[in-house]
């Protein structure tokens, strides 16, 4: 499951020290995926021989670790609702769990927080991005970079232990192909319409060009990569445009073999590039509120206002 260390212009942990929390995340959830494994197996085990209440209190032990959800909107489901009958059902429900308490990590700190829009918890295409790629990728989603004192919003960015990669996510109905044009215009043909749109090359090239300019001001080279990414829709072009990857349906399933089967730990120029991403990012955060009450009590006993 890759790490969501920027969401949008979200406070973010990772920020406060990028060489621990990617590690302490992996530790982390493989102590809790092999905790979970463990139970489910004797819960399994025992639902052979006892009645299915007491293998879901079995079960229920490892579940009050997820009792504080970050999301306190969700409808609260029972244990027997979610008990799991196969591994892989398994491996999806631990996602799944561990999905809000990502958005957590990356909208918060110990003494700051971000007011987090409440469609992330249901975002498809974030929860594909940490999800169905390995741990070691870290994942900036949409990041927004202050630069010469301006936002510049960024599109997806996914760093690897030997790459950068800047992803465009360009996804309609499966009956529309999109045809890549010049390096101003594409098109998107359905039946006997076409409508014209903004290129996805000018929003690739200014994040990459943000991106180097950051990176080479700290004296980092990294080989960065733009790819505009469909899993929905054919893409045609007559030929690549310059430096930038066309994933279309076609391309989809080799492209993301090639980022599954990536088998490498973090990189300490990985981590050190992300770092320096980070402090060039928008941060918008508020204390927390027992924070304010301790700031407020110290004030009090020491004669301030």
């Amino acid at each position: 499951m890759a790490q969501l260390i920027k969401l949008k212009d979200y406070i973010s942990r990772y920020e406060w020290n990028i060489y621990r929390y990617p590690s302490q995340y992996i530790r982390l959830k493989q102590k809790h995926w092999h905790e979970l494994y463990r139970l489910w197996c004797d819960a399994d085990h025992k639902a052979e021989t006892k009645a299915s209440q007491e293998t879901t209190s079995v079960f229920s032990k490892w579940m009050s670790f997820w009792k504080k959800t970050p999301n306190p909107d969700k409808t609260v489901t029972t244990s027997e609702d979610l008990f799991p009958k196969t591994e892989q059902e398994l491996k999806q429900y631990f996602l799944d769990k561990l999905f809000p308490i990502q958005l957590k990590w990356a909208s918060s700190t110990v003494t700051d927080t971000s007011f987090v829009d409440q469609h992330h918890y249901d975002d498809d295409v974030l929860k594909y991005f940490l999800q169905r790629f390995p741990d070691t990728y870290l994942v900036l989603y949409y990041p927004v970079f202050l630069i010469q004192h301006a936002p510049v919003d960024g599109e997806i960015i996914l760093l690897s232990p030997i790459d950068i990669e800047i992803i465009y996510l360009l996804e309609k109905d499966p009956s529309v192909t999109i045809v890549a044009g010049d390096h101003r215009v594409w098109t998107m043909e359905q039946k006997r319409s076409t409508k014209t749109f903004l290129s996805p090359e000018i929003a690739l090239k200014r994040t990459e060009q943000i991106s180097k300019r950051i990176l080479r001001s700290h004296g980092m080279n990294i080989p960065i990569r733009k790819t505009v990414l469909s899993r929905s829709n054919d893409i045609l072009f007559h030929s690549e445009p310059y430096q930038t990857n066309i994933i279309g349906r076609r391309e989809y399933a080799n492209w993301f073999r090639e980022k599954r089967v990536l088998a490498s730990p973090l990189k300490n120029r990985q981590l050190k590039a992300a770092g320096i991403l980070l402090q060039n990012c928008v941060t918008s955060a508020v204390k927390r509120p027992e924070w304010k009450e301790d700031a407020n009590a110290y004030n009090m006993e020491n004669g301030g206002v």
